[in-house]
């Protein structure tokens, strides 16, 4: 057992994210990826899939989550959103909030194009 500390935040850049994002590694050296990650109204990432999927917990704020079909859903602090293995999705902060969240995977990320403003704009 070791006890862990935050690791310094680090600026997310393009192509893989739209807007100021910082990220802030919580796992250490661990096989499970954990990041704090602090989003401006406006920001998010590019569309991307996990291999294992991945779990979502909203620290602050309000989040908006989209998969690839189409489905689009707002979340708020205490909630949670679980990302299915394979399945292209992208998430952010939801248009006029800030937006922070627990980000959990493991296995391998596979990134596509940036996200569209008509898709960030569209709503739940």
């Amino acid at each position: 057992m070791r006890v862990v500390g935050d690791e310094p935040s680090v600026v997310a850049g393009e192509p893989m994210f739209t807007g100021q994002v910082w990220f802030t590694y919580l796992n250490g050296d661990g096989p499970v990826a954990c990041a704090k990650v602090h989003f401006a109204p406006g920001a998010r990432l590019a569309w991307h899939s996990h291999s294992n999927g991945q779990l979502l917990y909203v620290l602050e704020g309000v989040a908006r989550v989209m998969e690839r079909d189409g489905t689009v859903v707002d979340a708020r602090a205490g909630e949670s959103v679980v990302c299915p293995a394979d399945v292209e999705h992208w998430h952010g902060a939801a248009p006029g909030y800030f937006m922070t969240h627990l980000a959990i995977h493991d296995g391998t990320v596979t990134w596509a194009e940036p996200v569209t403003d008509s898709d960030y704009e569209r709503g739940p």
